[in-house]
């Protein structure tokens, strides 16, 4: 990422209800764990449906690194030949970027009998167990050391083994389900993610040749076997995007039809979204939201693992409250560190006050436009719904954060009737 790509910002003219439709992409925490799990592959893989998003071209960057061969087609269709790897190591300039990365321990373990991982390092919102993955590991028959800040790994062959998480976490899950494909025996992992994202990787090893059973439960079992082939594989749209576009329809008092995408992968948020008076229609493969001018009315949240509602939509319902008829109150209960929006919102006028891991708002008609600056991806989010309501101007900064996780969102808002434009810095 050149300096000015980092520098560049958001104008955003608030005041316009959003109107009209547009498709999901892809979903982003769907697509770097199977990006991952191509490494245990014998033969080609092609991934379809993919986002055009930061933390993919960082993924296929460190994938690069380590010898994989990839194309991409002008759809955005990837094509990865893993068998020319000859590096299996994850760098800590690429580690930093994108915490995900860890995603390539359990693979490269499984897989090549050895791996070496830099640990993620900081991270704005929480401290995340990547003990949790190396405990796992350890029982599979790794062994695993921590040193210079590289997790360094090493396994003749995994053995299947039975792991209670203490934590539900979804990267665990998933490092540890990839690992488990390729091991000698059954494996079960207890107190697993349900995530749709995690059912995702296990349909997409099940289409590999894996034996997984148990997704989108809290238990795991996965019947080890010697090889796992190639596969052509569709990634599953974003749900937290595809809910992201609708919130800025009816936060306008507009109407915003989202195609392709899967109505029962979000089910907490379309129902609070119904409890702030927002008309929600569904079908098969689309969701419509129409806000008929209204406003929204304040709603009562409290974020969980899947499938409460998702701690990803926590900043956006936020930004909602701030301009919502009543008092909201949002409790976060999945990272710590995760209001850093609130003092931007501030800044714009919302009444919002902190109390510990909640936020109580006393909505307000209008908000101002103010400068702004993102300080995480849905933080970014809550910002540009808010400033789409704001009299005036809002310049959000720092909006290399948006990339991470939103496929050119403002060519899609501009697609619903947002005047958004971009400049450099």
């Amino acid at each position: 990422m050149g300096n000015n790509e980092s520098m560049s910002k958001l104008i955003i003219s608030g005041g316009l209800p959003l109107q009209g439709e547009l498709r999901a992409s892809g979903a982003k925490n769907a697509v770097l764990p199977i990006l991952a799990a191509t490494l245990l592959a014998d033969a080609p893989m092609t991934i379809g449906n993919v986002p055009h998003l930061q933390d993919v071209t960082t993924t296929m960057e460190l994938l690069g690194q380590m010898g994989v061969e990839l194309v991409v087609d002008e759809r955005m269709n990837i094509q990865v030949d893993p068998r020319t790897i000859h590096t299996f190591h994850a760098p800590y300039e690429l580690v930093r970027t994108m915490r995900a990365s860890i995603l390539v321990l359990g693979p490269l373990l499984a897989r090549f009998g050895q791996a070496e991982v830099s640990l993620p390092g900081g991270c704005a919102i929480g401290s995340r167990p990547v003990n949790l993955h190396i405990k796992g590991l350890e029982a599979m028959g790794a062994t695993i050391k921590v040193e210079n800040g590289y997790i360094r790994a090493r396994a003749e062959r995994l053995k299947g083994a039975h792991i209670a998480l203490d934590l539900v976490t979804v990267t665990g899950t998933e490092n540890l389900l990839m690992a488990a494909t390729l091991a000698r025996g059954t494996t079960i992992i207890e107190n697993a993610a349900r995530e749709p994202e995690v059912v995702d990787l296990a349909d997409c090893l099940n289409a590999m040749g894996a034996r997984i059973s148990g997704a989108g439960t809290d238990t795991l079992v996965i019947e080890g076997i010697d090889r796992l082939g190639g596969a052509n594989y569709q990634v599953l749209p974003d749900r937290i995007e595809t809910a992201t576009y609708l919130l800025a329809g009816a936060i306008t008092g507009g109407r915003v039809k989202v195609k392709g995408t899967r109505p029962d992968t979000l089910e907490a948020v379309l129902l609070k979204m119904e409890e702030a008076g927002i008309r929600v229609n569904t079908g098969p493969d689309w969701i419509e939201v129409d806000m008929a001018g209204n406003r929204p009315k304040a709603v009562r949240i409290r974020t969980a693992p899947y499938p409460a509602f998702p701690t990803d939509m926590q900043a956006q319902f936020v930004a909602l409250n701030a301009v919502a008829e009543g008092v909201g109150m949002i409790t976060e209960t999945v990272f710590e560190n995760r209001f850093m929006h609130v003092q931007e919102l501030h800044r714009m006028g919302a009444q919002i006050e902190l109390e510990g891991n909640t936020a109580i708002s006393i909505g307000i008609p209008r908000l101002t436009g103010a400068p702004v600056m993102a300080t995480d991806l849905r933080a970014s989010a809550s910002l540009i719904l808010a400033a789409l309501v704001a009299d005036g101007d809002t310049v959000v900064d720092r909006i290399y954060h948006i990339d991470r996780g939103y496929d050119c969102i403002e060519e899609k808002l501009a697609q619903l009737g947002a005047r958004i434009r971009r400049t450099p810095g």
